[in-house]
């Protein structure tokens, strides 16, 4: 299978990650315009499943070091399969949240805020279970990154000053999604043997083996989760499975093609977690935040009636992002 031998190799297997994650929701955006998101998730979590076999057979099961998709599937044991399977519920479950999050407040709010809250929380916990880093740079790295989201905050507030409600709710439920988001990739990554990936530890899984079963969590969940938002959604009429076979081929592929991009950020992190350790893996990749903003604030002007104020906000939030993540990047040298 393929495995990083580098630092420098994983973090740009990170930055790939952190674009895929902060842009998988623009196919969201484009398919929302015709298509309700209980529908559109459907699509994507398709597509996460899909990519997740195309990786298990090509980089997964090609190469010299590591064992073979298949093999490492057969060796695993029903504890780490498990551990892998909850993360995959977790994640669903953070996940749909932070897709309402999107469609109720925008993609310039739902990132910074849920996935902040998310980067923030999971980098302690990854760090606590496998320190790897230096601990003081990944502190300040945190910090700036709070900052930022604060400062997001601020800067849609003064944006959007005849949406104080619906801000709030969009609000809400960023929170809550990024408190789950939080605590799915610990699950897992102590389902693999993150110290070697060249020799993995009998019955642990390699990245490639666990992304797969992950997926199969997130798909067999959802059949719970999002068939109670179809008949019970946060915003509008309730609608139905019927709705999902009527819909047009080009909206389908738009959500396969957004859970096919978030599929491979998560390849990638996992992948790279092997040299730069769960903790930096985790907080570069989510990142996307960032990325999400530049998306939600240049692309889809959800900043509306954007001020000086407000455009000095906003610089200031991608500063201290930038700050942060360079904090985490340095933080494994």
């Amino acid at each position: 299978m393929f495995i990083i031998s580098t630092y420098p190799v994983a973090v740009i297997f990170c930055i790939i990650t952190m674009i895929c994650w902060g842009s998988w929701a623009n196919t969201q955006k484009i398919a929302g315009k015709n298509w309700r998101f209980e529908l559109f998730y459907w699509d994507y979590v398709i597509g996460v499943v899909l990519f997740s076999l195309l990786s298990a057979f090509t980089l997964g099961s090609y190469g010299h070091g590591g064992r073979s998709f298949l093999a490492d599937l057969k060796q695993a044991d029903s504890d780490n399969i498990i551990k892998a399977i909850i993360g995959g519920v977790i994640f669903n479950a953070a996940n749909i949240l932070l897709s309402a999050a999107i469609s109720i407040a925008g993609m310039a709010v739902a990132f910074p805020v849920g996935i902040g809250i998310a980067l923030i929380l999971g980098v302690i916990i990854n760090y606590m279970t496998a320190p790897q880093g230096n601990l003081q740079y990944i502190i300040i790295g945190i910090v700036l990154i709070m900052a930022a989201i604060i400062v997001n905050a601020i800067a849609y507030q003064k944006s959007q000053k005849n949406e104080k409600k619906l801000s709030f709710k969009g609000l809400l439920i960023s929170v809550l999604a990024g408190l789950l988001m939080s605590l799915f990739y610990r699950f897992i990554a102590s389902s693999m043997d993150l110290s070697n990936f060249e020799q993995p530890a009998a019955f642990k899984m390699t990245p490639y083996t666990a992304v797969f079963v992950f997926s199969l969590g997130i798909f067999v969940s959802n059949f719970f989760f999002n068939s109670i938002l179809i008949y019970k959604p946060f915003e509008g009429a309730p609608t139905s499975y019927a709705a999902w076979f009527k819909g047009k081929l080009s909206l389908h592929l738009t959500g396969i093609l957004g859970g096919v991009i978030w599929g491979i950020g998560n390849s990638f992190n996992l992948i790279a977690a092997g040299k730069a350790g769960p903790a930096i893996s985790y907080g570069l990749g989510q990142g996307a935040t960032m990325v999400a903003a530049l998306w939600g604030v240049f692309i889809w002007k959800e900043f509306k009636q954007k001020g000086e104020s407000t455009g000095g906000l906003i610089t200031a939030m991608f500063v201290l992002f930038i700050g942060g993540l360079g904090m985490l990047i340095y933080s494994g040298v």
